[in-house]
């Protein structure tokens, strides 16, 4: 007869089966191989054609009339603030729940973040807390499409058209991502996607940065690709001898990387997809909120996160049933980005002396009180995405999450609870 006791409860662990495999990322196979040698070859590490095409097939997928290759997607959104033009004082409309990156660049252009609270459904800007954010200060906004769920784009993009403000899409998360059958990346006037080792066509480093306008991409050039502004036919060619003081330019050896996972990307993300959405299927009777695609749209699965309800499992804290799913073998976790607004570099006032503000310029500035956000963050499970998951895997993973939910009265749990 099968032991259907938890673990915890003296049962054997439901997950059996090796998760290194399934769940490694990247992985990188002979073709990955072969674009690096080749580079490596060719002896040109700095300024190989590689870079260039890279440029090319974001230029294809998204459909834009400009990219341009960064070392990290962090000085791809930095790029962005810059092409902006965003004076000291400016204020960009942001969401907390995201990664820092979204965020912290700005202030090195003197630019004040505007935290915004977060929509339950999608977990991007809340559109109609942002209209209650904007002040005439306000010039920009930053779109997230966390986890790979595409934001409310119809409704964030008509209060940035109502207001006159520009908007940089961080698209990050959602490479292969759909919204009203337009890709992520093509919403912003800049947008920007990482390539850095976690995301879904990864580099190791490595970030691109997409417009369809002359200046910006000029302004991003400027920024610091030095051999690009050796090459503009515009006045901006004076820059040359200095840029404007920052190395922004990708490596040849991750760009060939990023090429042949990118080819890639859509098998990828149809697996991870599958995997993911197979598991939901168990999960949902259960109780949980397992985001599937928003109706009009295709997510993709950066991250894969589930929302907990403890009702149908007794009211059990979400730290028991981390540690009862734990004790199955399931790799469980609470999601791992914190809120921003509420971190020491925020809380402390350490971005006032980052963003170089004139003595009172937003001197009565406090971390806002974002209570929707915080409410996301609470009863969140961060479970694998399962790139390379068998059915097998995922069988053993529900039957985990099944186990705890029927023993769930019996579990341990906090003396407080």
């Amino acid at each position: 007869m099968t032991d259907t006791r938890p673990a915890l409860l003296g049962g054997s662990p439901a997950v059996t089966l090796d998760q290194h495999a399934a769940n490694r990322w990247p992985v990188l196979e002979a073709d990955d191989e072969a674009a690096v040698l080749e580079v490596m070859r060719h002896g040109d590490l700095s300024n190989h054609v590689v870079t260039r095409h890279l440029e090319d097939d974001f230029r294809a997928r998204l459909g834009c009339r400009h990219a341009l290759a960064h070392a990290n997607g962090t000085l791809g959104l930095l790029a962005a603030f810059h092409a902006l033009h965003l004076a000291p004082g400016d204020e960009v409309l942001v969401p907390s729940a995201t990664f820092w990156a979204s965020v912290v660049p700005m202030l090195w252009v003197g630019a004040v973040p505007v935290f915004c609270e977060i929509e339950g459904e999608r977990f991007a800007l809340d559109p109609e807390d942002v209209e209650r954010r904007i002040t005439p200060r306000t010039k920009a906004m930053v779109i997230v499409h966390l986890w790979g769920l595409p934001a409310k784009v119809d409704a964030l993009l008509a209060i940035a058209r109502r207001h006159g403000l520009a908007v940089i899409e961080d698209a990050s998360h959602a490479l292969g991502a759909v919204s009203g059958g337009v890709p992520c990346g093509r919403f912003g006037d800049i947008s920007v996607f990482s390539l850095q080792t976690s995301k879904l066509a990864a580099a190791g480093e490595g970030g691109v940065f997409l417009t369809d306008d002359d200046t910006y991409m000029e302004r991003a050039i400027c920024l610091g690709d030095i051999v690009r502004i050796f090459e503009l036919t515009t006045p901006a060619r004076r820059f040359a001898a200095t840029s404007f003081g920052i190395k922004t330019r990708m490596a040849p050896l991750s760009a060939a990387v990023g090429r042949t996972q990118l080819a890639k990307l859509d098998r990828h993300n149809q697996r991870r997809a599958a995997n993911i959405e197979a598991l939901g299927a168990r999960l949902a009777p259960l109780g949980f909120e397992t985001f599937p695609s928003p109706p009009g749209t295709t997510r993709v699965y950066f991250e894969h996160l589930v929302r907990y309800d403890p009702a149908p499992f007794d009211g059990l804290p979400v730290e028991s049933l981390i540690a009862a799913l734990a004790a199955e073998g399931c790799e469980v976790t609470g999601p791992r980005y914190p809120l921003v607004h509420q971190q020491p570099f925020f809380t402390e006032g350490h971005w006032r002396r980052v963003a170089r503000l004139a003595p009172g310029d937003h001197a009565g500035w406090q971390p806002p009180d974002l209570p929707m956000s915080a409410a996301v963050q609470a009863n969140m499970l961060r479970l694998p995405t399962f790139p390379w998951a068998e059915p097998a895997l995922i069988d053993q993973y529900a039957q985990a999450f099944e186990k705890v939910h029927a023993h769930a009265r019996h579990l341990p749990r906090p003396a407080h609870a």
